[in-house]
């Protein structure tokens, strides 16, 4: 049978509750927001400030990068036209060697002997 164990554990809940009076939870809240929202808006600001301060230390940091990076590719120039002038150099003493040997096969032609 049907012993009082069996019985729904929310049957009588509602009846046991008493009349939600709106004026007081609407007070309520109030009290509720009034407490927390002073703390939740310094919160807010003070996170949008950290945003904007983090904004402005990204673009910082980036050009900083860039300027780096400028570094590099003059340092790279630098490195290009150190390499250009040791070839030049390469060049300037063929070119001499070559019209040295020029002179002296002239002068081996003009001696009579054929090369």
């Amino acid at each position: 049978g049907v012993g009082p164990g069996d019985a729904s554990p929310d049957e009588g809940v509602v009846e046991d509750l008493p009349l939600i009076d709106e004026k007081a939870v609407e007070q309520l809240t109030e009290g509720l927001i009034s407490h927390y929202l002073p703390d939740l808006q310094r919160s807010k600001s003070a996170l949008q400030e950290l945003t904007q301060n983090q904004v402005v230390l990204l673009e910082t940091l980036e050009q900083e990068i860039s300027k780096f990076k400028e570094c590099n590719s003059i340092l790279d120039i630098n490195a290009l036209f150190s390499e250009a002038k040791h070839y030049h150099n390469k060049l300037v003493n063929i070119r001499n060697e070559m019209m040295m040997l020029h002179e002296k096969t002239s002068k081996l032609k003009v001696s009579g002997i054929n090369i």
